[in-house]
């Protein structure tokens, strides 16, 4: 039996058996550790009501003095819980730093005295990959400062998340909550892993919905966020696309999260971009799961995928390890039940708590501008409760609430922590990933917005060059580039952000893609205007043509393309920029021949007679006069004749008479060389 099986049989959590066994000196390294018989009788005996105390601490507590006697002494820890929850010394002096606010590598460097270039190339060792100026996670800082034997204690600031704007003093709220404020939580979940592993199907069998059937190409478009109910305590799912150029997004999303599944079949196992899932999940710090889906196929094969997890040092739990590993199947419902079983077990160990009785805080999943409705953000709160009427902070956005609609569509007053809601009111479309607060009034939030609106203008005004000449040769030579220009409209920001993603992963020193709009909501006029002034194409993603776009488009002679699959997307933009270059044309040598004699045929000019010493001549191809080495001529064949007759082709070893287009001076022993140009397509 493990230790979380008996837990729930005894009715404690996971983590007070765990206390009571280490004090014991029973070994058990996690909840999902075998215990024997003995040690299970002992828990029973000792937890159970109305049990008389386990012998194995009588002992302890009538001599708990006897050092001498030696098998008294395994049992005397048994008393004293609270040392078994003790973690690690405290360090010794000056071996805390702190930081406060967000933590660059240069910062940390010079917090920990390394030089910045070996604290990068240490980053790069985690799969971090960040330059001297840049911002690392907090939990990664925190890893980089042990391994040197430091403690890192971080401050939080309001400015934290993307959130520039200072508080206003009358808007002003304690950051940190007192313990005694503090309730549990239902976890936050993000199913991670390879394209058509089958994320969005598994989360439809659980929440038993056809989110799948709705999704073009059967895979998922944009970020959504799900709640379930499951044995009174809720669970929050996050919905990220499979595709593995939003690394991202499938970053963003681990951040969101406190528990990631990472999905594997179990015809395939493990992918390339399964394994990239699994950085993104580390370096956020979360903690991991492994759902093997796709066991109802006939090629199934749960242990070649447990061999690979353990070859990647994470070695299933019921090989050894700690990796908890559920075998599962999004088509028959085999395992779901144990997955979400085991999803609620990992919550309890992580002790998830939230205030939610504050100003509500958190998250934008994804936000976007609806037809008839205006801006919509689909909010994560992380901390306190969010009301209808509330005022709403995001960046340079805000709003007063005009409505709350919960994930099933029905219309709520209210939403507490670790919810998802989507939220009518705001004055724009935030970024997706952004952090939103409530505010005390509209003024508070309107002065934020201000403050942060400018900040925005002043990061892009870039001060002034001082040229020079190799800056000269430089746009010179930049200007000689092909370039296509797009402009994108998808449904969400969430949609906006992958798609630019991925369209800038896709690298060409030949051709460049400037993306000079996009941005979520429908194709206007407006944009077929700007497409006609730039010489851009239209790409629309799961967006419609508002009226009059259409005439407009043919009347600019502008190109819009709609798409309902990203993949056909990214392709097409590809082509474009193929399409910008033209063939290159390589020489390839079909035949030679050698003059052998030169025949005078009055007006019509000199013949060539010549044996074709090798391949092959036709009429079409194009002919090159060599003299000793050099060219003396290269033009097009007037006519080819085997004797007196016009042929298609002559070929090697035998005869013909060749003349060409302005060129008659031959003579014996020249060497003809007949060529064709093949175009071959380029790549970027």
């Amino acid at each position: 039996m493990r230790v979380h099986e008996l837990a729930k049989e005894l009715g404690i959590a996971s983590k007070a058996l765990l206390a009571e066994l280490h004090g014991l000196d029973i070994e058990a390294k996690s909840h999902m550790s075998n215990l024997d018989e003995e040690a299970i009788q002992l828990m029973r005996e000792h937890f159970q009501p109305g049990a008389a105390e386990p012998p194995a601490k009588a002992p302890a507590e009538a001599k708990p003095a006897t050092p001498a006697e030696p098998e008294a002494a395994p049992e005397a820890p048994a008393a004293p819980e609270p040392e078994a929850e003790s973690v690690a010394p405290e360090p010794a002096d000056g071996k805390v730093i702190k930081v406060k606010g967000a933590v660059t590598v240069k910062d940390l460097a010079d917090k920990l005295s390394v030089r910045p270039n070996e604290l990068v190339a240490e980053l790069m060792g985690m799969n971090v990959f960040a330059s001297i100026n840049e911002r690392v996670d907090v939990n990664v800082a925190k890893k980089i400062a042990e391994k040197h034997g430091y403690e890192l204690e971080h401050e939080k600031r309001a400015a934290e998340h993307k959130l520039t704007q200072r508080k206003a003093p009358e808007d002003e709220e304690p950051q940190d909550d007192a313990p005694e404020d503090l309730q549990p939580r239902g976890p936050v979940v993000t199913f991670l892993g390879h394209v058509d592993h089958g994320k969005t199907s598994l989360l439809d069998k659980i929440r038993d919905t056809a989110v799948t059937e709705g999704e073009s190409g059967g895979i998922t478009q944009h970020i959504g966020a799900y709640t379930v109910e499951v044995g009174g305590h809720r669970i929050t799912f996050l919905d990220t696309p499979g595709h593995a150029a939003f690394t991202a997004m499938r970053a963003r999303g681990a951040d969101l999260t406190d528990i990631a599944v990472i999905i594997i079949a179990a015809d395939d196992g493990i992918m390339p971009q399964t394994k990239e899932a699994i950085m993104h999940a580390k370096a956020a710090g979360v903690s991991l799961m492994i759902a093997i889906n796709k066991i109802d196929l006939p090629t199934a094969n749960v242990d070649r995928v447990k061999q690979q997890l353990q070859a990647d040092g994470m070695t299933p739990e019921d090989w050894g390890g700690e990796m908890i590993c559920v075998p599962v199947s999004a088509q028959t419902g085999e395992g779901i039940d144990h997955l979400l079983e085991m999803i609620l077990l990992q919550a309890e160990i992580l002790e998830l708590k939230a205030n939610p009785n504050r100003k509500a805080s958190g998250f934008v999943i994804e936000a976007q501008m609806e037809a008839g409705t205006g801006p919509t953000a689909n909010l994560l709160i992380t901390r306190g409760t969010l009301n209808v009427g509330d005022v709403v902070l995001s960046g340079q956005y805000h709003g007063r609430v005009r409505a709350l609609i919960n994930d099933h569509g029905a219309k709520v007053k209210s939403v507490g922590p670790a919810t998802p809601v989507r939220c009518l009111g705001l004055s724009g479309v935030p970024e997706a990933g952004a952090a939103f607060r409530t505010c005390a009034s509209d003024k508070v939030a309107r002065a934020a917005a201000n403050r942060a609106a400018q900040a925005s203008k002043e990061q892009q005004i870039v001060a002034p060059k001082k040229g020079s000449l190799e800056d000269l040769f430089a746009q010179i030579e930049e200007t000689r580039k092909l370039e296509l220009k797009a402009i994108l409209k998808a449904d969400t920001q969430g949609s906006v952000e992958a798609i630019v993603q991925s369209l800038e992963d896709i690298k060409s020193d030949k051709v460049t893609l400037n993306i000079i709009l996009s941005s979520p909501g429908n194709i206007t006029v407006n944009d077929v205007m700007l497409a006609s002034a730039s010489s851009a194409v239209i790409l629309g993603f799961h967006v419609a043509l508002e009226p009059g776009v259409s005439a407009s488009a043919k009347h600019e002679g502008v190109e819009v393309n709609l798409h309902m699959v990203i993949y056909e997307l990214i392709d097409q933009v590809r082509r474009a920029m193929l399409g910008l270059l033209e063939p290159e044309l390589k020489e390839r040598v079909v035949g030679t021949a050698e003059v052998k004699q030169v025949f005078n045929i009055g007006k019509t000019g000199k013949i060539a007679g010549c044996l074709v010493t090798s391949g092959s001549i036709t009429p079409r191809l194009r002919a090159r006069v060599k003299r000793d080495g050099e060219v003396l001529f290269e033009g097009h064949i007037a006519t080819l004749k085997h004797f007196q007759d016009e042929v298609a082709e002559v070929r090697e070893a035998q005869e013909c008479g060749v003349r060409l287009d302005n060129f008659a001076d031959f003579e014996e022993g020249d060497v003809l060389e007949f060529y064709e140009m093949e175009e071959l397509e380029q790549s970027l």
